[in-house]
């Protein structure tokens, strides 16, 4: 919090940075699966979303990674999305 009022950064600052950095990234589909799924064995679908619904996703060399806040924003896009299509169905009285 300290940095954001200075700018500065303190090396506590940086530790604790880098500590939920970690805590927010997904190594792997099965990780991934996991944190949508509930389930590790839905690493299958993983791949399938990350090639044809642009689910935020990108490679840490051969391994599929994600952030779990970048997830959690697209997941709410695409609620958005649903949103709007279903009000847009409906029929207004009047």
């Amino acid at each position: 919090m300290t940095a954001l009022i200075t700018g500065k950064v303190s090396p506590n600052s940086e530790a604790l940075s880098e500590a939920c950095f970690s805590d927010d990234m997904l190594r792997g589909a099965h990780e991934i699966a996991g944190f949508l799924f509930g389930d590790p064995k839905e690493r299958r679908k993983v791949y399938y979303l990350a090639e044809n619904s642009r689910l935020p996703t990108f490679k840490l060399g051969a391994v599929l990674c994600a952030r779990k806040s970048t997830i959690m924003e697209w997941v709410k896009q695409q609620e958005a999305k649903a949103f709007r299509a279903i009000s847009e169905e409906v029929p207004t009285n009047g």
